[in-house]
């Protein structure tokens, strides 16, 4: 679609009032705010690879009858703050509909095991291309999981070494530690072993009938207690740190045996056996996969995780490791940074894997090109980032040949130091100019800036977003009224009189991960900054060692919220202990019944809401239960109004609507904080479950508005925001240090940066080429600093602003 091209509005009763004759002809109301808008010709005819894709009445969510043509082979962006469409559009519509069309065309066994998808809200979808999601979910699995694994990179190495590694191991599977061929046989390729930590599993204060036995299967009571205390070999009421050696070793490492006087009700089959041996047999060899829940959870809390002693945490059998190229093994290639890897294999001489080398080399760079080279091929995916996992799932589209696909993206720019943007954004032009669409939901002015086409969606969140406010240019975008237009085309300046410290908190020689024997002080009362490029040691400095040695901090990270599958916005904000009492008072019943976990849940889900489905080998699915219709409670509950409404009604209120609902209320400062934090759109009933990792760390922020005093690190609490949101969480940060905080902030964002009273600059690279504090000061002199990677990106930016 061209620039500024106007958007249809009128709203379609029907899917058979818009045939696609009348669509391609339509003459559209246009709420577009570029002056320069140019309509397609009418005579003009596409091919069908070509056509826009066509969206008409788009009801999605919070959509308001969205009706819009977004162009192919483009790099389109969108844009809007947090809750005003912009996922709803993208991901709930346009990419659950191709994926919807694309999973029928499937045979009924395969469309079984695929994700459901269901017919989003629109009167016409067209001209769809086959979608591709790189979303900023975690990719999770388990511990054989790893980056090398995920990119199929390890595949190529072990076929590499089945080459070329000498003396020779045997074919490609030999060098897999997922496979018996390769894997070690102490820890089956995990290259850790688990053991019990006796301290964790017994309480030596205890006797036996005390339950000195930590774990539930063993509790007082239990069959497998009765096997120690109806034994007849201890004294069950004696405390076990005043046991002797020899009724200590009986108890953890005895073989299984016939106990010469038994209590009566010992079965005459029965066996004793040592407290350790039992736990292998019963819950650490095949059982152990198969735990789950709190049983799951117990089993954590008492083992703990040990360097196998026969591979050293390599993975892999002697055979393989004994075979190597130019002096080096396939878990030594594995455990290099990715950058340091590729320079390995490149300069490698094996005439007979040349094109394996070359293949090997050219994904690790796609790697390092999108700021990962500092990671590992043998790093566990269940400990990257969001940000970091939507990195590694883009390079294995990099590589594809695949043309006419629509790559949909949540994001990318997440985690991401001004310096990668810039080669990411190579890698979607990349995309786009081997045919493909380039759908980007985004924040970031850089990728913002590289846009072919950009819709903005707004004008707010909730209920008042849903709209396309502006279709167009970049440089129309600069000159809109729109909130995005606004922001982006504003001046940037450097904070010109920053606060002066109160004290400092030093860190010496800190050497945590790639820390080089760091020592810096942070100033107290103050806001500082972190910066750095991905990779170059500013979670190890503040969240690990400053942390560590000063323990009274506040840490507002990403991490997941406490609490059960029924916890949301309002429970875990103490706003529904406040609305339930108001409920109860009104209705003069017991507060009991407005609770989800209590009397008034539905009995028939528990009050979830949903029914769990097992499958038994499949995942489970999920369904709407039908007894309470989703609503979670009780018929009778719900006839028990507040001001008109039900407590289901009251829980689907956004945040912004309970602050009017509840007008004259003590829930009115809480409100209060969640909207100045940006997230007056949540609905009080939202599961945490279901916030990203900004929301979640917006909610703990909400709760420490108030608060005077103390230090606060706040991990990239601009993850998810738009700039206007950017600007109140300033405002918020700012609040907090006149309230007499101290703030250390680690970040990426340039206007972040821009406005702190203190810059702490880490670097000058990622991984072993980090590690080292390469700036401290104002943030007036960082633009001069000769070694930081930071200093440039920041001068440019703000010389750019304005432009």
């Amino acid at each position: 679609m061209a620039e500024g091209s106007p958007i249809m509005s009128q709203r379609m009763v029907g899917k058979r009032e818009a045939q696609p004759a009348d669509v391609e002809n339509r003459t559209q109301a246009a709420t577009a705010t570029d002056s320069s808008a140019r309509v397609q010709p009418p005579e003009k005819r596409h091919t069908n690879s070509d056509r826009p894709i066509l969206l008409i009445g788009a009801r999605e969510n919070n959509l308001k009858n969205v009706s819009i043509e977004i162009p192919k082979h483009r790099i389109v962006v969108f844009t809007g703050v947090s809750g005003s469409g912009k996922s709803s559009l993208v991901f709930d519509t346009i990419a659950a509909e191709s994926q919807r069309q694309l999973n029928e065309t499937f045979g009924t066994f395969a469309r079984h095991r695929l994700p459901h998808y269901g017919q989003p809200d629109a009167d016409v979808i067209q001209n769809l291309s086959p979608a591709i999601i790189v979303d900023q979910k975690r990719i999770g699995g388990n511990a054989r999981s790893t980056v090398g694994t995920i990119t199929d990179i390890y595949a190529l190495l072990r076929l590499l070494f089945s080459r070329a590694g000498r003396p020779q191991a045997g074919e490609s599977t030999a060098f897999s530690f997922n496979h018996n061929d390769g894997m070690c046989p102490t820890c089956h390729g995990l290259g850790t072993t688990e053991q019990v930590d006796v301290r964790r599993l017994l309480d030596r204060d205890k006797s036996l009938n005390e339950g000195a036995i930590r774990f539930p299967a063993l509790a007082v009571g239990s069959a497998r207690w009765k096997r120690y205390v109806w034994s007849g070999l201890f004294d069950n009421d004696k405390p076990l740190k005043h046991y002797t050696d020899e009724e200590w070793d009986l108890l953890l490492n005895a073989k299984p045996f016939s106990p010469p006087k038994p209590n009566r009700k010992w079965g005459s089959t029965m066996k004793y056996e040592g407290l350790l041996h039992r736990f292998q047999r019963s819950f650490m060899r095949d059982a152990r996969s198969t735990v789950k829940g709190p049983s799951r959870a117990a089993l954590d809390e008492v083992l703990i995780n040990r360097t196998c002693p026969q591979c050293k945490g390599a993975r892999l059998n002697a055979k393989a490791l004994r075979s190597k190229i130019d002096g080096k093994n396939i878990a030594q290639c594995a455990a290099l940074q990715c950058d340091e890897l590729s320079a390995f294999v490149a300069a490698l001489d094996v005439p007979e894997a040349s094109t394996v080398a070359a293949a090997i080399v050219d994904r690790l760079d796609h790697l390092t090109g999108i700021g990962l080279g500092y990671l590992s091929l043998d790093r566990e995916t269940t400990t990257l980032s969001g940000g970091e996992s939507q990195r590694v799932k883009m390079v294995k589209h990099l590589g594809s040949s695949l043309t006419g696909m629509s790559y949909i993206f949540d994001e990318p720019s997440v985690g991401l130091h001004a310096r990668d943007v810039h080669q990411l954004n190579a890698m979607l032009r990349r995309l786009r100019d081997k045919g493909n669409s380039v759908l980007v939901v985004e924040h970031d002015p850089d990728v913002i800036a590289i846009a072919d086409e950009i819709v903005d969606m707004g004008p707010g969140a909730g209920r008042l977003g849903g709209e396309v406010v502006y279709q167009g240019s970049v440089a129309g975008l600069k000159r809109s009224s729109t909130l995005t237009g606004r922001f982006f085309a504003r001046h940037k300046r450097l904070k010109s009189a920053p606060r002066i410290a109160r004290d400092w908190l030093p860190v010496r020689n800190a050497r945590l991960h790639n820390l080089k024997g760091v020592t810096v002080a942070f100033p107290v009362g103050v806001l500082t900054v972190v910066s750095g490029v991905a990779g170059s040691g500013k979670s190890s400095l503040v969240n690990g060692e400053f942390a560590h040695r000063f323990p009274d901090v506040v840490c507002i990270d990403q991490s997941a919220l406490r609490g059960s599958r029924r916890s949301n916005t309002a429970s875990y904000t103490g706003l529904l202990d406040g609305i339930r009492r108001q409920f109860a008072q009104a209705n003069q019943v017991d507060v009991g019944l407005f609770s989800a976990n209590s009397s008034g849940a539905c009995p028939e889900c528990n009050g979830l809401g949903l029914i769990e489905i097992d499958l038994a080998f499949m995942d489970p699915i999920e369904r709407v239960c039908e007894s309470c219709a989703g609503r979670r409670f009780r018929a009778e509950v719900l006839q028990y109004k507040l001001h008109g409404l039900a407590i289901d009604e009251v829980l689907r209120l956004t945040v912004a609507d309970a602050r009017a609902f509840f007008a004259e209320s003590d829930l009115q400062r809480m409100l209060r904080q969640l909207e100045d934090v940006g997230l007056g759109y949540l609905s009080l009933g939202q599961p945490l479950s279901t916030l990203s990792g900004g929301e979640r760390q917006r909610v703990k922020l909400a709760m420490e508005l108030e608060r005077e005093g103390g230090i606060y690190i706040l991990d990239e609490p601009t993850t998810g925001l738009h700039l206007s949101d950017v600007d109140r969480l300033l405002g918020l940060m700012e609040r907090l240090v006149d309230n007499g905080a101290t703030l250390i902030v680690i970040e990426h964002n340039l206007e972040v940066m821009a406005q702190a009273d203190w810059i702490v600059d880490i670097g000058p690279g990622a991984g072993r080429d980090g590690g080292r504090v390469v700036y401290q000061g104002p943030v007036l002199d960082l633009p001069t600093a000769k070694e930081s990677v930071t200093a440039a990106h920041l001068k440019r930016y703000v010389e750019a602003g304005g432009e």
